[in-house]
């Protein structure tokens, strides 16, 4: 299920092309309305899921948010809304929170440095949570192929273009982080035995209601245009609903962090979209760059082999 992350982030490396079509929309309004519009639409694609984690007694387990190994009889409380729902909360808040800050680190340091640091931190933070939370220690193969590919990702992007700004730095970080949290969060759920549907539609759902009040205090205007209403239900149906539904599925057999690290895939595709469809043109650097990004993906991509008592725990129980 490797290939259904990589699918996911092929879909996330068109948004930037299918946003680049609509011209002087505010970029933090089409985003919240990416999140809004996806939210919505994955969480009634994915009702039935829903309402079977809803439902009151559901049999469904899921692990506490604490190192060490995950009890098989720990109760369910993740998904018991309205019983327990601050990490519900939580998760969707994070969602629509890493949308907000990448923009605004984008905005303070500029487009390269705020991109590789939100997006080259994301592998990095995800391999740490998923040590500290659950006690799987990144191998040297993903640690070596998640370097090479922050590195790519930053030849690509131009690294240390632009005026370099600790405020804006910081943001993208935290973004990383938030994304981390979230990415982390699913993987458990879904390791436990949730259904990946249900976890994403209740992640995006959320975060689509949580960036609703955004999308109306940035203006809508632009979605009464025929072009600025198709690219938002693009960036909503295809780059968020349909590809976390493949993310959610990806999870279920692969390690979050190899998760992570495989995403990096989203800039070359990206990069590669710029120069078909914008006309862009890249540099020798970028085309290192994406040679670096397409060894680290090569590199990580194929499963390592389970280790003895290490089944049965999915995408949490193993080691990339």
């Amino acid at each position: 299920m490797r290939t259904a992350v990589i699918a996911a982030a092929v879909l996330w490396g068109t948004a930037g092309t299918a946003g680049a079509l609509v011209a002087g929309v505010d970029p933090v309004s089409l985003a919240a309305a990416r999140l809004v519009i996806g939210g919505l639409v994955l969480a009634a694609v994915t009702a039935p899921a829903l309402r079977s984690v809803l439902a009151p007694g559901s049999p469904l387990r899921v692990p506490p948010l604490r190192a060490g190994p995950v009890p098989d009889a720990a109760p369910l409380r993740f998904f018991r809304f309205p019983a327990r729902p601050g990490p519900l909360v939580a998760a969707a808040v994070a969602v629509a929170a890493y949308q907000l800050c990448f923009f605004a680190a984008v905005g303070r340091t500029g487009v390269a440095v705020g991109t590789v640091v939100a997006i080259g931190s994301g592998p990095v933070f995800t391999g740490l949570l998923s040590w500290l939370l659950d006690g799987v220690r990144p191998g040297r193969r993903w640690a070596g192929a998640t370097a090479v590919a922050i590195t790519g990702c930053a030849v690509l992007t131009g690294g240390g273009g632009g005026q370099v700004r600790a405020d804006g730095v910081l943001l993208a970080l935290l973004g990383g982080l938030l994304y981390a949290f979230y990415a982390v969060g699913a993987a458990r759920a879904i390791g436990a035995g949730a259904p990946s549907d249900a976890v994403m539609g209740l992640m995006f759902g959320g975060a689509g209601l949580v960036m609703l009040p955004v999308l109306l205090w940035t203006g809508t205007g632009w979605l009464a245009e025929p072009r600025g209403l198709l690219v938002a239900l693009y960036l909503g149906c295809a780059t968020t609903a349909l590809a976390y539904l493949l993310y959610g599925r990806g999870l279920r057999t692969t390690p979050v962090a190899t998760a992570a690290t495989l995403a990096l895939a989203e800039p070359a595709v990206a990069a590669l979209l710029g120069v078909l469809v914008l006309g862009e043109r890249l540099t020798p650097a970028s085309v290192a760059g994406l040679l670096l990004l397409g060894i680290s993906l090569a590199a990580v991509a194929p499963p390592e082999r389970e280790t003895a008592g290490g089944g049965g725990r999915g995408a949490i129980g193993s080691s990339a």
